[in-house]
């Protein structure tokens, strides 16, 4: 009877563990109760991320603006040559006929150089220009008609230095009182008013002859530091 006890007892608790191992089979997934599961039993799902990376752009460069204006011609500076404009006493003028000129009996072309008689360096710029004085009064100029030509640029005049421009007539034609081929009576002046920007005006007379030109009119280059010929 004993004996029999024993193994009632023994089969029992095999049986009780039988039990047990199949219950922990049968949970979700195969794995142990608590195990990867919420507390209701329900799969636990991963927790999805909070933080989101946008695709970075390149940076785009700045795009370089082109100011462009119109209307009104650009008026270039010229650079600095670190001397004053010259004024009226600074130059001295003188003119004579020039070696190169236009077939004809009158004055045909004549050279103006300005001498520096100051101490210090100045500078001149531009076009002269050109009037002629009546029996040599300045009171009586008779303006010419100045076309320019050639182009203008600071001229850094040293003491005892020169500038020049060059003066082109319409020449006279013939012999005696001579003629204008345009029909209009040649004119005759003994001085020139020369003025120069900024530097006043020069009354100036031709040192080998007088003034004889048609139309009142003159070509006239930039004052430079280059003697014409």
């Amino acid at each position: 009877m004993y004996g029999i006890g024993i193994r009632r007892v023994a089969t029992a608790m095999v049986t009780a563990s039988a039990a047990t191992l199949l219950m922990t089979a049968c949970q979700p997934g195969g794995s142990p109760a608590g195990a990867g599961s919420s507390p209701s039993g329900a799969p636990v799902k991963p927790a999805a991320s909070t933080s989101t990376s946008s695709p970075t752009s390149p940076s785009t460069p700045s795009t370089p603006v082109t100011s462009v204006t119109s209307g009104s011609p650009t008026h270039t500076t010229a650079p600095s040559t670190g001397a004053k404009a010259c004024g009226l006493s600074d130059l001295k003028a003188s003119m004579y006929q020039a070696a190169v000129r236009p077939d004809g009996t009158g004055t045909g072309a004549a050279i103006v150089e300005f001498t520096n008689v100051s101490g210090k360096a100045c500078t001149v710029q531009g076009y002269p220009t050109v009037a002629g004085a009546g029996n040599g009064s300045p009171e009586k100029n008779r303006p010419l008609k100045v076309t320019t030509t050639g182009g203008a640029s600071t001229v850094k005049v040293a003491p005892g230095g020169k500038a020049f421009t060059k003066l082109t007539f319409v020449q006279v034609q013939g012999e005696a009182d001579g003629y204008c081929k345009s029909g209009a009576t040649p004119a005759s002046y003994p001085t020139l008013v020369v003025g120069v920007p900024s530097a006043g005006a020069h009354q100036i007379a031709l040192t080998d002859g007088v003034i004889a030109e048609c139309d009142d009119k003159v070509t006239v280059t930039a004052l430079t530091a280059a003697k014409p010929s």
